[in-house]
């Protein structure tokens, strides 16, 4: 018979941990908190820490110090916990700082703990990991290598599906090889070739500044860099499947960071595309038929709780200066929903947290007492790290949607291009959310929009063209949602 006495023996440990009196390691974490540790524990629970340890030399008193500036104490406490006693309690803490927790749980390689995290994170938190999807997939290929495989997959089919998350991202050229090579070995991966082969040559040449910005200057030494840095990704671009005009226009002036069987081989498959090439012809990407939910979809899994894709196809259209409204088999945008006040909270930090960085948002909002269905659609980017600035453009609008109080929707366009949206320093983001110009704006003084009737139109400034709403009074609202405008790509049959 097998006795097993773990709880005893995971508090033994604890007890260790807090023995001021025989410990020879010292951990430095972000806000110089130091952490006494036993090297011999460090080092049969963590491949990370037996590698650092051998080679760092102790000082007179046998210590030796490790300095982690980039992990905070609070976290830095929970995993040297679980290193002791094997116990991580998560209970009421932010989804964020579990995911921190997996990533440094995966830098020190502590295996068991990064799998349950993310396996958890999946499982329970998908919609916090889609809310904040810049940040996680960054962080799953920052490091050395990739370890969250499961992370990766469920981002890449995200990404597989709108890969305009990625590719017209602000810092796409900042992506990391391995997410793009990631990407790139994905069959299902929404893109025409062309343009994935267009996407790769900017974020190459992105990442070697002193090339040439004029491709006539560029020597055979250029293209071998732009070969070189490219080297990984060149063997999964479809080349067979690119249009033979965008060959001659597109791949043609960069043939040189090709292989010359590549080359030739592409030629005489243009000429003769049943002869027989020596090169490997990748299969064409599948691209997807797009089609509009059931209503049985719809019901059980709704992509709004406030709108329809009636209104999806009426916003849409106002976006694209349309004088009817797009059908619903035709509407050229996907509404990424990126935030619902419901999910994410209705205090006005968490919108800017979440949307910082998002371009082309639609802003849709309940009011409380009057089902008012009010909203604006921003076409530049929400800026959390601002000087409190208007932001100029000619293409915002604020709307009143039809619902059963109003039989026609409102449109009105941004009037004052210089004063379209505000964007709000650091401590006016406690109480201020998305502002379109003075004529649709969501405040609380108690810090959540639907408490105290803060948020509201002002009727005395036209920073856009008319009024959306017969009311004066202001307002607190009973949820709200923001999408991202996505762009759909050409769907067919492969």
């Amino acid at each position: 018979m097998i006795s097993k006495f773990f709880d005893k023996l995971s508090r033994n440990f604890i007890e260790l941990l807090g023995d001021k009196d025989d410990f020879n390691v010292i951990i430095i974490a972000k806000n110089e908190k130091s952490f006494i540790a036993h090297s011999n524990v460090l080092k049969c629970r963590s491949p990370y820490f037996r590698k650092e340890l051998k080679n760092i030399i102790p000082n007179e008193n046998n210590i030796k110090t490790i300095t982690k500036p980039n992990i905070s104490d609070e976290i830095f406490n929970v995993i040297l916990k679980y290193i002791y006693g094997g116990i991580i309690d998560l209970e009421n803490v932010e989804t964020k700082f579990i995911f921190d927790i997996m990533v440094t749980a995966n830098e020190f390689e502590i295996e068991e703990l990064t799998k349950k995290l993310e396996n958890d994170l999946i499982e329970t938190k998908s919609s916090w990991l889609k809310s904040h999807f810049s940040l996680v997939y960054r962080s799953i290929f920052s490091g050395n290598g990739n370890n969250f495989k499961d992370l990766e997959k469920f981002c890449n089919d995200i990404v597989a599906k709108y890969p305009n998350l990625i590719f017209d991202s602000e810092d796409f050229t900042s992506l990391q090889e391995s997410a793009m090579v990631s990407l790139l070995k994905r069959d299902d991966l929404q893109l025409e070739e062309v343009i994935i082969w267009e996407y790769i040559i900017k974020w190459g040449i992105s990442q070697n500044p002193t090339l040439p910005v004029d491709l006539k200057e560029w020597t055979n030494e250029n293209f071998t860099t732009l070969k070189t840095t490219l080297q990984q990704c060149l063997p999964l671009i479809r080349y067979f499947h690119i249009p033979g005009i965008d060959v001659l226009n597109k791949v043609k002036p960069y043939k040189k960071i090709l292989d010359k069987q590549l080359w030739d081989d592409l030629k005489k498959y243009l000429i003769a595309p049943n002869q027989q090439v020596f090169s490997t012809i990748l299969p064409p990407r599948t691209i997807l038929v797009q089609e509009l939910p059931t209503r049985t979809t719809e019901l059980t899994n709704p992509f709004s709780t406030i709108i329809t894709y009636e209104h999806v196809a009426e916003i849409s259209s106002w976006i694209d200066r349309k004088s009817s409204t797009y059908s619903l088999t035709s509407i050229p945008y996907e509404f990424q929903l990126i935030f619902r006040g419901s999910i994410n909270g209705f205090v006005p930090q968490t919108f800017w947290d979440i949307c910082h960085g998002h371009s082309s948002t639609v802003v849709i909002m309940k009011v409380k007492g009057t089902e008012e269905i009010l909203g604006g659609y921003n076409p530049l980017s929400w800026d959390a790290n601002t000087d409190g600035s208007w932001r100029k453009t000619n293409d915002s609008f604020i709307f009143s949607l039809k619902n059963n109080n109003l039989q026609n929707s409102i449109l009105s366009r941004v009037k004052i291009r210089d004063n379209a949206i505000l964007n709000f320093t650091k401590p006016g983001q406690v109480y201020y959310g998305p502002y379109f110009g003075y004529n649709l704006c969501m405040y609380s003084s108690s810090s959540n929009f639907t408490l105290d009737n803060g948020c509201f139109c002002n009727y005395n400034i036209d920073h856009y063209e008319k009024h959306i709403r017969t009311i004066t009074d202001n307002f607190s609202i009973v949820d709200y949602e923001v999408f991202k405008v996505i762009k759909t790509q050409t769907l067919y049959n492969s």
